[in-house]
């Protein structure tokens, strides 16, 4: 089942624009700085696991970034580092201009307020309604019922389930009750907000509305949100820029044109990955040549890489074109008699596309 977007008008204007990303390799202009964070695990025989290594990363204010890296990465660490439920073992851990690790108990409580948590399941209490699930953070944190109703109010007409106050979990589908954990999360108002593997558990429709949902969110609320996933669907739909997490650090990492436009980058094949051939492709005796464009000023267009593929006698078999940021990319396979792969790909190359010979 899937959920209409809410239509309610902004809350407060945010936008994230060039100048924000462009400040995503500093800690200057950023609403999440982390930097040299170690995380070591002592486990019972003794044995030292270093689960986060020298970790550095900065998220632009306003924007949506995306962490991916596949399982034992260090997401789930990465995560309690910047709430502080885990202490680091060495670094720094900033979040909204504060310093995580250097903060006694209450005032690390306090901030914890500045950071909402969304999870892969909703975690809602099962006995509370919807209305109550969303005032729970808010009741823990002292704040009087008339402003909690208020609210609460405002939280289930943001997320567009202003008519379903009442229900209990059991009488929501699974993106609605994504959508209550989105509205508790930021009940508090917090300036950041974390998402864990959020869509992982939806069918693709939902997932669509929830990343519709938490986008609109942050630009009528100009929080900073932060999505570890493993989808690379997520990060195309909604992130402004990712991060690939490996074995605790950070190893590729910048604004989503930039990184689509280095055809060499890791992140750039797993976004935008080359196009499957059909059945029956290549023709005995046929090479398979893969080609990445990048519709940049000083690159060649589509058109252009296409009419050099047909006078050298090759043809297209595949290909997918995204426009992610302000790029598009493109990738095509190419077949071609494997006599003259090396002078198409050489063709290719002197106009500035990148191309190499499938293996």
């Amino acid at each position: 089942m899937s959920d209409p977007n809410p239509g309610t008008e902004p809350i407060k204007a945010g936008a994230v624009g060039a100048d924000a990303l462009a400040d995503a390799g500093s800690a200057e202009g950023s609403m999440i700085s982390l930097r040299d964070v170690v995380k070591v695990y002592t486990l019972r025989d003794g044995t030292q696991v270093r689960a986060l290594d020298g970790l550095t990363l900065n998220v632009p204010a306003g924007s949506i970034h995306g962490i991916v890296g596949t399982s034992g990465a260090g997401k789930s660490t990465l995560i309690r580092c910047l709430t502080a439920l885990e202490p680091v073992t060495h670094g720094e851990v900033r979040v909204a201009g504060q310093d995580m690790t250097a903060l006694r108990p209450r005032e690390l409580r306090e901030a914890r307020r500045r950071i909402g948590m969304v999870f892969q399941h909703a975690n809602l209490l099962d006995s509370r309604t919807t209305a109550q699930n969303i005032a729970y953070p808010l009741a823990l944190a002292g704040v009087a019922k008339g402003e909690r109703h208020e609210t609460v109010a405002q939280m289930l007409d943001l997320v567009g389930l202003a008519d379903r106050g009442g229900s209990y979990p059991s009488q929501l589908s699974g993106g609605q009750k994504q959508r209550v954990g989105i509205a508790r999360a930021l009940a508090d108002q917090p300036a950041v907000l974390l998402c864990d593997e959020p869509t992982s558990a939806l069918d693709p429709e939902t997932t669509r509305s929830i990343l519709d949902l938490i986008k609109d969110v942050r630009d009528r609320l100009g929080v900073t949100v932060v999505i570890i996933t493993h989808e690379m669907s997520v990060v195309r739909q909604v992130c402004d820029s990712v991060s690939l997490l490996e074995a605790g650090r950070i190893v590729e990492s910048g604004p989503i044109e930039e990184v689509v436009s280095d055809v060499d980058s890791r992140l750039s094949h797993e976004l935008v990955p080359v196009p499957a051939i059909p059945d029956g492709s290549p023709a005995e005796g046929d090479a398979v040549i893969d080609v990445a464009l990048t519709a940049h000023p000083g690159q060649p267009a589509a058109a252009h890489v296409l009419a050099i593929a047909s006078e050298h006698g090759a043809d297209v078999v595949g290909g997918v074109f995204e426009t992610l940021g302000r790029a598009q990319v493109g990738r095509l396979a190419l077949t071609v008699p494997a006599e003259r792969a090396p002078g198409v790909v050489d063709a290719l190359a002197a106009v500035g596309a990148t191309a190499e010979v499938r293996s």
